[in-house]
């Protein structure tokens, strides 16, 4: 199965040194629940349950949050909504291979950087329970 044309060219802007620099800029920006799912990316990529077509979802997801310029420019109110978009569609898809050691690791660096959040904000049973 051969990716969608923008997907291909988002992965090329994956980088994890930008990914955590773009993170802990905007973490406040884009809140707990974005930077969860952006987190379980990227834990998700070091796992070997992943599979190589789940890992180009993610390099696209995570390549378009990194990216400079895309839908809704960030510095506009509700400027983040598509990277945050892409980042839930990311999870949607590739639910059923995320570990919870994967989930874990995530929560634990948010708890980290937000301070004890609600366990709500932790919450992908939604997606993995999908067909």
């Amino acid at each position: 199965m051969k990716a969608p044309k923008d997907l291909e060219r988002y992965t090329a802007y994956y980088n994890a040194e930008k990914l955590w620099k773009k993170i802990k800029r905007h973490a406040r920006k884009i809140g707990a629940k974005a930077v969860y799912y952006a987190l379980v990316l990227y834990y998700a990529l070091q796992s070997p349950t992943i599979t190589k077509k789940d890992k180009l979802i993610i390099y696209g997801a995570l390549g378009y949050l990194i990216l400079p310029i895309d839908l809704l420019p960030d510095f506009l109110p509700g400027g983040y909504t598509d990277d945050v978009a892409g980042l839930a569609i990311a999870i949607f898809k590739i639910a059923r291979n995320i570990t919870p050691e994967v989930r874990a690791k995530a929560q634990d660096k948010v708890n980290e950087w937000f301070g004890k959040v609600s366990p709500d904000t932790f919450d992908i049973t939604d997606y993995q329970n999908k067909p």
